[in-house]
């Protein structure tokens, strides 16, 4: 199984930083604190702009919150990057074999197990803020 993109911890590293040091968060200096190449910053930044966290300021550059950090939850970021495919966290294979009796159920038993694992990931993510997290950092 493919693992979660680095989109979410990278877009909650950039989110932070905004709410921590907002007059310094130009893009090189994220990408510097990230230790990742400005254009991927860029890119998920025009993912948080979109989904109405972030206002980035054209020109002299820097970015904003839109909302309070305590208003925004990690279930927010998690979903303005589209770490999921189809908001499907899980996949299942393709073409199993439906002459064997696992390769023709397994689909219709793990799909339900599957969703409450991601209900549950999703509930959890919705309970801790922004600003909960950067509360905690020294």
């Amino acid at each position: 199984m493919k693992q979660i993109s680095t989109r979410f911890s990278i877009a909650v590293h950039i989110l932070s930083l905004v709410a921590v040091i907002p007059h310094e968060c130009t893009g090189d200096f994220i990408a510097g604190s990230v230790n990742t190449n400005p254009v991927i910053i860029r890119r998920i930044m025009g993912m948080l702009k979109k989904a109405g966290l972030v206002e980035v300021r054209p020109g002299v550059g820097g970015a904003s919150l839109r909302k309070r950090p305590e208003d925004i939850t990690l279930l927010d970021v998690y979903r303005a990057v589209n770490v999921t495919d189809e908001n499907q966290l899980f996949r299942f294979h393709e073409d199993p074999n439906v002459q064997c009796p696992v390769g023709r159920n397994i689909e219709l038993v793990l799909r339900s197990e599957l969703m409450e694992a991601q209900a549950a990931m999703e509930q959890r993510l919705a309970q801790t803020t922004l600003s909960q997290l950067t509360a905690k950092f020294q």
